[in-house]
């Protein structure tokens, strides 16, 4: 079984894929017989060290009844957090060094070009959405990543990484309201009763919700104008939240990121015999 990880600057998600009897494949289209078997979110914690992140792997996979040492056959790991990064890839040294591991980054084979000005700047986790939408939905396509940053990526009909945008996400414009504004309260991100607030908390449950589904729609229509119709799909942990109110978003994929990793790692690995 392949286990994948991703962790972001707040958040870190962990999938297994692989055969596993009775267990769902939630991706769906496009994943074949090795689909998505679990998943799991945590906090991102930059002090972790390598013992720590593999017994939190331990723990989760044990939820499952599996057992991360006996089970997981290979991993696949993109990480926007340098700190994390460097213990993962020592973890994966003292606990996994006899398995297939894909780390992404500069040199790996991912299949896609990628023609951004600096390659090497791109997000390992940008790169692993659109290998990931690309298999899924072939192209032009535009992903939303709505995470601690709200990212839009834009892949060719023919596969290559065009490049994107990257504006504050929700929580960081959120922290960034309630630290400079003292009578503002947090409130529960659920929609309100109509898009004018009649509460303090209704007017910023409107202004995210509909704000950022604005934010999202006119950024697609401006990047549309110059590469012309595409395919937009939502991923991040608020995707399932601000993609509804949107009208340009086609479809939801949760674990796009898993997915793309998942291919990645298939193509690093290409030829190798475990």
């Amino acid at each position: 079984m392949l286990l994948a990880m991703d962790v972001g600057n707040t958040e870190t998600v962990v999938g297994v894929f692989g055969d596993s009897e009775g267990a769902p494949d939630l991706i769906g289209r496009g994943s074949g017989e090795r689909g998505l078997a679990y998943h799991w979110r945590t906090s991102t914690v930059s002090s972790r060290t390598p013992d720590e992140h593999v017994l939190m792997l331990s723990q989760l996979l044990g939820l499952v009844g599996l057992d991360v040492t006996r089970d997981i056959g290979a991993l696949a790991i993109s990480s926007s957090a340098p700190a994390v990064t460097t213990q993962l890839r020592r973890m994966t040294q003292r606990w996994f060094a006899d398995r297939p591991t894909t780390i992404l980054g500069p040199g790996v084979r991912t299949g896609m070009a990628i023609l951004y000005d600096n390659p090497r700047d791109v997000g390992a986790d940008r790169v692993a959405d659109a290998v990931g939408a690309y298999d899924l939905y072939p192209g032009p396509l535009i992903v939303v990543d709505l995470g601690t940053a709200t990212v839009f990526d834009v892949v060719s009909a023919k596969g290559e990484y065009l490049g994107g945008a990257i504006a504050p996400g929700v929580m960081v414009s959120l922290e960034a309201l309630y630290a400079q504004a003292s009578g503002l309260r947090s409130v529960e991100l659920t929609a309100p009763r109509s898009v004018i607030g009649r509460s303090t908390a209704e007017s910023i449950q409107s202004g995210v919700l509909y704000g950022y589904a604005g934010q999202v729609d006119a950024m697609v229509e401006r990047i549309k104008g110059e590469v012309g119709d595409a395919t937009v799909i939502a991923t991040g942990g608020l995707a399932s939240l601000i993609a509804p109110h949107t009208r340009s978003v086609n479809h939801v994929e949760p674990w796009l990121t898993l997915h793309g990793l998942r291919i990645v790692h298939e193509r690093h690995h290409a030829g190798e015999h475990p």
